[in-house]
């Protein structure tokens, strides 16, 4: 699975734009009143405006596997990592055989820089925003993560993430290349306190040769 696009909201689109051009390093790709939308590797990500919303996400960048702790130093000089398990600001998913660690954004969402072992797609180019590769996880927050997983299974063909264990309320659906991360509202957004609740998501994704599209309303 690939996410070809991804659209969020955020109360605050001018801020946004200095911090994904400034401190990520993309490139804004179109922009109006109403939405901005940005180069995230093979991803388009778009920020639709919002007003008093204060929506909070959780999505994740491929990085080429070789740049993790290039990517690290890239970003940390530019704002703070959060800690894993202090002190530690890496976090080493094993049974993923991937390492990533967390950021803020401006608007609140926690980001995640990921680099997954088990793909070829190391870089030889000093890392920079044009490195990143994709966004290839989006959290879903939903009351019955169970009963959302058995829906898109079936509407959309997808499949249990098999690197991931299926829990009552954290189901991951997808592949190496696309994840949705279904959690239970009211859950902590790893690695944070910050509770997950759901907020207008809209993701067009392929799979299996197959592009599809959710809409996921508040």
């Amino acid at each position: 699975m690939n996410i070809l696009e991804l659209e969020l909201l955020s109360d605050t689109i001018n801020e946004t734009e200095l911090f994904y051009n400034n401190v990520i390093g993309l490139q804004t790709v179109s922009k109006n009143n109403s939405s901005i939308s940005f180069a995230a590797g093979s991803t388009k990500l778009t920020f639709r405006a919002s007003e008093n919303i204060e929506p909070v996400y959780h999505f994740a960048f491929d990085i080429p596997n070789n740049k993790l702790i290039e990517s690290f130093l890239w970003i940390e000089n530019k704002t703070e990592i959060l800690d894993v398990i202090p002190p530690d600001k890496i976090a080493n998913f094993y049974n993923w055989n991937a390492k990533s660690f967390y950021f803020y954004d401006n608007n609140g969402n926690i980001l995640e820089f990921i680099a997954r072992y088990d793909l070829d797609n190391a870089s030889e180019k000093s890392f920079e925003g044009s490195s990143v590769l994709s966004i290839s996880e989006i959290g879903l927050v939903t009351k019955n993560v169970s009963q959302l997983s058995d829906e898109f299974c079936k509407k959309y063909n997808l499949s249990i993430f098999p690197k991931q264990p299926k829990l009552d309320k954290f189901i991951v659906l997808g592949t190496d290349t696309g994840l949705f991360i279904l959690v239970e509202a009211n859950r902590d957004w790893y690695p944070t306190h910050q509770k997950a609740k759901s907020f207008w998501t809209k993701v067009v994704f392929d799979n299996n040769g197959k592009t599809r599209e959710i809409e996921v309303l508040s």
